[in-house]
């Protein structure tokens, strides 16, 4: 098993990697169990945000590190929350302040379709000098009732019409096959084989 930080302390962000990392062999530990704190994500790119923290948390556990920013974007918002999606009602806020919120923001909007992003960075060392750098989208549409008691964040309200569920509405299996997270990392994996 090859050891791997997780540059988050998001309980359910670090269920679903290992999940999806367990089959390769990758023993997936979060920045927390490390004694890591937590990188400061100041800029308004999910992938800029997801480098510094592979770059932080590699740097301080001396381990190959794996770090994701994702969040979701509604249409009609301009893009919004976006990569401030996790602090979309302050600094204090949870998941169902965050989503009250963007229930309220898209209030009379007609257009309700949304995507979650998923930037993913991996890094062999902090100063490796080609990260592998994927980014992906995964569509649906905001709704404003709650549906499902699965995943985390904003999958109560994401729906996807083609399944008619919410993404709390899938199991794990089903989710880690076609969320904005598996998207990337099997085309982080695509990549890793590539330079194999």
């Amino acid at each position: 098993m090859q050891k791997l930080v997780l540059a988050s302390n998001n309980a359910g962000k670090l269920r679903e990697f290992r999940a999806l990392l367990a089959p390769l062999h990758f023993e997936v530990l979060s920045q927390g169990e490390l004694n890591i704190p937590s990188a400061e994500e100041p800029f308004d790119t999910f992938v800029e945000n997801a480098l510094t923290k592979a770059r932080h948390a590699s740097a301080l556990s001396g381990l190959p590190a794996l770090a994701d920013d994702s969040g979701i974007c509604a249409h009609a918002l301009d893009g919004k929350p976006g990569v401030h999606s996790a602090r979309y009602a302050g600094e204090n806020g949870n998941d169902l302040a965050n989503n009250q919120k963007l229930i309220q923001a898209l209030a009379g909007s007609e257009d309700l379709g949304a995507h979650y992003v998923c930037a993913l960075v991996m890094l062999q060392s902090a100063q490796d000098p080609e990260p592998l750098i994927v980014q992906t989208r995964w569509y649906g549409q905001i709704v404003a009732q709650a549906q499902g008691q699965n995943g985390f964040g904003y999958d109560p309200h994401f729906y996807l019409p083609e399944l008619d569920k919410t993404a709390a509405q899938l199991d794990a299996e089903q989710k880690n096959r076609i969320s904005h997270r598996a998207l990337a990392l099997q085309e982080l994996l695509r990549q890793l084989h590539s330079r194999a």
